[in-house]
């Protein structure tokens, strides 16, 4: 083991070195596999005596070995992998019992124990563990965290709480059950009591430690973990504990909502200190309670916005403080749109809040323009809308905004007052006050919007008190056509048009959006950035009838130009962290590529060099994950339209470098890459596969290749499309087989089981039924038994599907009598019920316009041409099948509704780099009619058992008059004389 520990703390140092990481990182996953692995981590971290780098290192290694092997469900991918392992898919551990124990038994005394930088990864950990396991599989935790909880020790203390809060933090987010409240109740009966004697004790060893700044400083640490815990414990409902102490509890958040002391004041500006941590975290629980439980706590309310507004009145505009003053904002915010609001319900008490809460925290300070000049970037994920980090700014504009909500009219009045007047300092001196512009734009966008602003078109509807259009072509506009107008002053400009995009009219955009394309010529950074937002934006709005407000044939003139100028300001800083550092550049390459379609063919050659250019780069180290995204959207894009007319060009500028990334192991990249060589073959009209692609299908059918996640949905994707090009060299080669194991693979895992649908489907439309013939039983006994063991809603309907494209299929040699025959092979007259329970009733589940015409096909050709219907099912067989016919044709299947033209959008903010999926939007072609000879369905159907009924000697007549009753008779002739 000492050996173990010595090898494994080697790999983990090394893996901290750039140079030597790749190798430490693939020597470590080597060592993971093995049993005991875990227990070596945590040791590594407990042993003061290595260095801290190394033990971090371990710990964030075991929180991210927890992730992928502590249970099935958590990454089904992991399983062929691990020894020992149960595979199910209910939660059941993947390590050995022992090891599971063992690492319960010690994680808890451990993160106690270790320094708050390694807390937070074995936290995290924890949270995983709790996912699975807590609490019915680990039902003494919690005994065990009060068990620990001392009168003394505060380091002790604080590991406790935060175990317990890395626990409990998992329930604010999930949907009330009465397993989750079960849950809660477990912990609220053991830990509620000790966790109210505990913030009772701290109260007093603060006053006790006030002259001891280090032992202070953990006791205030530990009332900040208080206060999280009474959020994470309060979050689904208020627990009755705290309720019956509503006063004590109250009074202690009054406390140290208000407790100082000078030694615990930090010196650097920027550096957030205990006392604002603990602040920020108490205003979170009063928002919470505030919105929720108001009956409970409403009493004692009014001493916190008193407090409120002294601490937003006097405190400083340090960036320490921005948490603090966020928070005491957003609590406002809160109390404004209740009862409380009338407080606010007079001019003069409007006028003191906009002068002394809301302009002063709206305002530009010094940190905000160095912000701008010296991390531009930062300033611009902090500034746009939808950022998840609360400012001042945006704090201060949603509590004016909850004002406005209640006092339109009257905050309107006042707060234009401080408007003009900030624009008439601008006019005494343009270049000394601008800042008092920007103060002047940013109120007036304050009260112009209303309701929140979306993602896709910003603000949607306005204060009928103001001009919108006026306000801007009198005071804003001109930001956009002075060259020497101050950046800050421009880029307020753009953001006005980038909010209230969607109340411009067409015509008016006509005008503007010149301007924002002139401003991607900004030598200044966030200048040229938010152009290339605003441009994006503005490229993406449509019109009710989802028609372009600005026309495709406006951007074709620039778009040489424009994305040249783009792709010049990715790469003027060549190292790859700053090629990819801007992700809303390559986003508006993006939308600018969607928007000429077509159009791209004459700039193909260039956009995709560039493109080509900058995959290099990033590939070897990708620190971005919205860049990457939008990255692969746009060669998405280039392939999306000019893959048809361009192949092969497409195909050898981008097939090698696709390969390098398979070939070094490029994880992030590889579901990307998959879906785009998909795209590639779905639009190559050759209907063979090319050479590249003919040496690719080996590896696609290597069953470890779909181990990964991330993989399987484009890797079904690549060969599905890839299938019907080379079903006949697979079936030559003898590797038909190789994918029948695939799907084997995909069927019996729920997540997998649309992918492997998808691939069967195509497999029995791709091949011969002869090649096929020795494996049928074995395809559809694996389907019976997902069907028996273990059926989804969505399982089920898959199945149903693919009966109907069996059944609807006489011209490939299958069919109804073909899929019964095959059926009785697994189980003998097995048919019966399957037909009866699910293939029937689901079959008018089926929504999708296409599957809905495959089943009319199905049912109509079953009718017409069934022998087994005949003689096996004529009792009642034949009967329920016209019926099911009939309803279907109630609501015929309608031409699909996919907009071509159209390309959603996708919000990013949660991306990032893994083992999940992402799906690119440019690469989701509209479904394919797989019986496009076949339109109007009514006069088909009629058609066809006209035509069978003269083939069988009038035998469809017959069955009418005897098997349906009188509505169905005159139901179906109606469609057979149509």
């Amino acid at each position: 083991m000492a050996a173990d520990l010595q090898g494994v703390a080697a790999q983990l140092q090394a893996s901290l070195d750039p140079q030597q990481n790749k190798r430490a990182e693939a020597a470590l996953k080597q060592e993971e596999v093995k049993p005991g692995f875990s227990l070596i981590l945590l040791q590594i971290v407990s042993t003061e005596s290595l260095p801290t780098g190394t033990r971090l290192a371990a710990a964030l290694f075991f929180k991210n070995f927890i992730k992928r092997y502590w249970t099935v469900c958590m990454d089904k991918t992991m399983a062929s992998q691990t020894a020992n392992v149960r595979q199910d898919e209910d939660g059941n551990h993947k390590l050995p019992n022992d090891e599971v124990t063992t690492i319960k038994t010690e994680l808890i005394g451990l993160m106690v124990r270790v320094p708050p930088a390694l807390q937070a990864q074995l936290g995290d950990a924890i949270s995983v563990i709790a996912d699975s396991d807590f609490w019915k599989k680990w039902d003494t935790l919690v005994d065990d965290l009060v068990g620990r909880i001392t009168t003394d020790n505060p380091v002790v203390n604080n590991g406790v709480l935060q175990v317990a809060h890395s626990i409990f933090k998992r329930w604010e987010p999930l949907y009330r059950s009465d397993e989750l409240f079960t849950e809660i109740n477990h912990v609220l009966s053991k830990f509620a009591t000790p966790f109210l004697n505990l913030w009772q004790n701290e109260d007093q060893a603060i006053q006790a430690a006030s002259a001891d700044v280090a032992t202070l400083k953990l006791h205030i640490t530990t009332m900040d973990l208080i206060a999280k815990l009474l959020y994470d414990l309060s979050a689904q409902d208020l627990p009755p504990a705290f309720e019956d102490n509503m006063a004590a509890v109250a009074g202690l958040l009054h406390k140290y909502l208000t407790y100082d002391n000078a030694a615990l004041h930090t010196d650097d500006d920027s550096e957030e200190g205990p006392l604002e941590e603990l602040r920020a975290d108490i205003f979170r629980v009063l928002i919470l309670y505030t919105k929720k439980y108001e009956d409970a706590c409403g009493s004692h309310l009014g001493q916190f916005v008193e407090t409120s507004w002294n601490l937003l009145t006097t405190i400083g505009p340090e960036t320490k403080y921005d948490s603090v003053v966020s928070r005491a904002l957003e609590f406002l915010t809160t109390i404004a749109g209740m009862g409380h609001a009338q407080n606010f319900n007079s001019a003069d008490v409007l006028g003191q809040v906009t002068e002394k809460v809301v302009i002063p925290n709206l305002s530009l300070r010094e940190t905000d323009i160095e912000l701008f000049e010296d991390e531009p970037i930062e300033f611009i994920r902090r500034d746009l809308e939808g950022s998840d980090e609360d400012t001042r700014r945006r704090s201060a504009t949603n509590f004016l905004k909850r004002l406005m909500e209640q006092f339109e009219e009257l905050v309107t009045t006042v707060v234009m007052r401080y408007v003009n007047h900030f624009l008439e300092e601008y006019a005494k001196d343009r270049k000394a006050n601008w800042k008092a512009k920007d103060t002047a734009v940013h109120l007036f966008s304050s009260i112009a919007a209303k309701g929140t602003a979306t993602a896709a078109r910003g603000v949607l509807s306005v204060n009928s008190n103001v001009d919108v259009i006026d306000f801007f072509q009198t005071h804003v506009a001109e930001s956009l056509t002075k060259s020497d107008e101050h950046p800050l002053l421009q880029v307020d400009a753009i953001k006005y048009l980038y909010i209230f995009r969607s109340i411009l009219s067409a015509e008016q955009w006509q005008s503007a959006f010149p301007l924002l394309v002139q401003h991607l010529n900004s030598s200044n950074y966030v200048v040229y950035t938010y152009a290339a937002v605003a441009v994006d934006r503005a490229l993406y709005l449509t019109n009710d009838r989802r028609e372009a407000i600005i026309p495709q044939q406006s951007i074709v003139p620039l778009s040489k130009d424009l994305l040249q100028h783009l792709f010049k300001l990715i790469t003027k800083n060549t190292k790859p962290e700053k090629v990819q550092e801007n992700e809303f550049l390559i986003k508006c390459v993006m939308r600018v590529l969607i928007v000429l379609r077509e159009n791209i063919l004459p700039t193909a050659d260039v956009v995709l060099n560039n493109l080509v250019n900058i995959t290099k780069v990033v590939r070897h180290n990708p620190s971005n994950p919205g860049f990457c995204y939008y990255l692969f959207e746009s060669l998405g894009a280039i392939l999306r339209f000019a893959g048809a007319q361009k192949s092969d060009e497409l195909e050898k500028a981008l097939f090698p470098v696709f390969m390098e990334i398979l070939q070094s192991d490029v994880d992030e990249f590889k579901p990307y890459v998959f879906q785009l060589l998909a795209l590639m073959v779905a639009l190559n009209p050759s209907p063979t596969l090319s050479s590249n692609f003919e040496t690719l299908l080996p590896p696609v059918l290597t069953l470890g290749l779909w181990d990964s996640r991330g993989n399987v949905p484009a890797l079904t994707r690549l060969l599905v499309n890839m299938l019907p090009r080379a079903a006949g060299q697979i079936a030559s080669s003898n590797q038909t087989e190789s994918v029948l194991v695939i799907f084997q693979k995909l069927v019996s895992a729920k997540a997998y089981e649309s992918h492997a649908m998808d691939l069967i489907e195509t497999v029995v439309t791709s091949f011969p039924k002869e090649v096929l013939d020795n494996y049928w039983t074995s395809m559809l006994q694996l389907m019976l038994t997902r069907l028996s063991s273990s059926a989804t809603e969505n399982f089920k309907l898959r199945f149903v599907r693919f009966y109907h494209l069996v059944s609807a299929s006489l011209e490939r040699k299958l069919g109804a009598d073909f899929f019964i025959s095959v059926t009785d092979k697994v189980q003998e007259n097995v048919f019966t019920p399957i037909y009866t329970t699910i293939i029937l009733p689901d079959t008018q589940k089926l929504t999708r316009p296409f599957d809905r015409k495959t089943a009319v096909i199905s049912l109509t050709r079953t009718l017409a041409d069934s022998q087994a219907f005949v003689d096996r099912y004529a009792k009642r067989g034949w009967t329920i099948t016209c019926e099911a016919l009939l309803k279907l044709l109630i609501n015929p299947p309608l031409p699909a509704g996919a907009d071509d033209h159209v390309i959603e959008d996708r919000d990013v903010d949660e991306l990032g780099f893994g083992a999940a999926f992402t799906q690119l939007n440019t690469c989701k072609l509209p479904p394919k009619d797989p019986w496009p000879e076949i339109q109007d369905m009514k006069p088909w159907v009629g058609a066809t058992l006209r035509d069978a009924d003269q083939r069988h000697s009038g035998r469809m007549s017959q069955f009418v008059q005897e098997k349906l009753d009188p509505t169905a008779q005159a139901a179906l002739s109606a469609v057979m004389n149509a």
